[in-house]
């Protein structure tokens, strides 16, 4: 159940550069020192091991950066939100900052739940001369392959603009596709029988919602 002493701060940021090589642990704990070093007064769990209150929206895959990701920290003082950005902002590398900060409801949707659907563009070194969408894609989940249907989770049509691959995934209670296991089976399947596979420059979450 919320406390309602707290107050609960949703934070946007966008993760670029190298560190969208990290993988979400490390995200997570590179975001808990930006916390700790804006002095921010965030609050602690009970217990024998206290830890930071923070929650943190769904996870990206290795390489894939986002322009507008988020989490939640629960602080035991209101801080006005253009402040607590400017915290934020003067704690954080260029790579990792924060872009808008709000609060939120207590009793709203976790940070990790709240937002079911990513957007995605990936630019390819090549364009595609058609976009072919596989109806199954394969993953590897725990050491065994499994085949996941692209109708459960693909929102709406995938479109090529230029260079560019466009589309939508939702997650559901059952679970989720990866981004980039959809986009190497989109690009495998639409460039079959082409003398070169392009291949992706840059591959990013451009939204959530």
């Amino acid at each position: 159940m919320a406390d309602p002493r707290l107050f609960r701060l949703r934070v946007r940021y966008a993760e670029q550069g190298r560190l969208a090589m990290l993988s979400h642990l490390e995200i997570t704990h590179a975001l808990e020192r930006i916390v700790r070093r804006s002095g921010l007064p965030f609050a602690l769990s009970q217990g024998f091991s206290p830890h930071m209150k923070i929650a943190f929206g769904p996870a990206l895959p290795v390489g894939v950066g986002g322009l507008d990701e988020v989490f939640d920290i629960q602080l035991t003082a209101y801080i006005a939100p253009d402040k607590a950005l400017s915290a934020l902002q003067g704690a954080s590398p260029a790579d990792l900052a924060p872009h808008a900060c709000a609060y939120v409801e207590p009793s709203a949707d976790a940070a990790s739940v709240a937002f079911p659907v990513g957007t995605y563009e990936v630019t390819l070194d090549a364009p595609l001369a058609h976009l072919s969408v596989p109806d199954e894609v394969s993953v590897m989940r725990k050491g065994k392959e499994k085949v996941l249907s692209t109708a459960d989770y693909l929102v709406g049509a995938p479109r090529l603009e230029g260079q560019r691959l466009i589309f939508a995934l939702r997650s559901t209670q059952a679970g989720s596709m990866r981004a980039d296991a959809f986009a190497d089976a989109c690009i495998q399947l639409s460039a079959r029988g082409a003398d070169d596979m392009p291949k992706v420059i840059t591959f990013m979450r451009i939204s959530l919602g």
